[in-house]
């Protein structure tokens, strides 16, 4: 173990690129539980299929039920916080070795961390936005259910709490959705271009906390051209593509290349 993390110091202080690729395992030694683990969402039990609840079609047919559902699972509590793979990273950036992150997450703890380039592929549970008028709003918005001003809104009806639990919009009444892509749903295509061409232009990928199942996002590594460095606790589909593999969570990775840096 000591010998492979050595390894990766290396690749990284050789490195003049060095682009990090995460998923869920990166936030769960914050608390946050992933999806897929036996004590994972999808193992819960819920009035429908979590994956369901988390579709576009849910959202749309079930909005009121939508909402229970992500503000009980997919908010992360305000004790929530950064963990030694982010504040790594954050520092790594820093330093100038890192050019971006990558990630699969939704939680913005990188950015908590310090991380500035932060390519979320999946939104963020910290951004809404209005389907009528595009207005974007804070996660507050979400937690309380209400139309944000006082007075009257574009369609005439009086800004007053929403009693159903869906927040609507100040300014045209509609409907305000998190930022976030659900099943159904595309990712947006600038994040990925530049996603692509942080990849391909890495000396180093480092690969962290994620199965690499969840497509499109992990077709992304087969864009590297540089060594590609796996840190994830099971086996991967890309195990044997790995230049260096390491079998540990990344937040013990990470903490001991961190105890090691200049």
């Amino acid at each position: 173990m000591d010998t492979e993390i050595q390894k990766l110091g290396d690749l990284i202080n050789a490195a003049r690129r060095v682009v990090f690729f995460g998923g869920a395992g990166v936030s769960t030694e914050s608390g946050i539980p992933d999806f897929r683990s036996a004590d994972g969402l999808y193992s819960q039990k819920f009035a429908y299929p979590p994956e369901y609840m988390l579709s576009r079609t849910f959202f749309d047919e079930h909005t009121e039920e939508f909402y229970a559902f992500y503000r009980a699972k997919m908010l992360p509590p305000q004790s929530v916080k950064p963990n030694a793979a982010h504040m790594y990273l954050a520092n790594l950036e820093k330093r100038g070795l890192l050019t971006a992150v990558i990630t699969q997450n939704i939680d913005g703890l990188h950015q908590a961390a310090g991380s500035k380039t932060v390519l979320e592929l999946h939104g963020s549970v910290w951004r809404n936005f209005c389907m009528g008028c595009g207005k974007f709003f804070e996660t507050d918005i979400i937690v309380g259910a209400w139309r944000a001003s006082p007075g009257q809104n574009a369609e005439g009806n009086s800004a007053l709490p929403n009693p159903k639990g869906v927040p609507l919009c100040d300014v045209c009444g509609k409907i305000i959705k998190p930022d976030v892509v659900l099943y159904e749903e595309g990712l947006n295509n600038e994040t990925l271009e530049k996603a692509v061409a942080h990849i391909a232009r890495a000396d180093v990928l480092i690969i962290g906390g994620t199965s690499l199942n969840v497509y499109p996002a992990a077709g992304l590594v087969r864009y590297c051209n540089g060594k590609t460095v796996i840190i994830n606790k099971s086996p991967t589909p890309y195990d044997s593509n790995a230049d260096l593999l390491i079998a540990d969570s990344i937040g013990k990775v990470f903490g001991a290349l961190a105890s090691m840096a200049p």
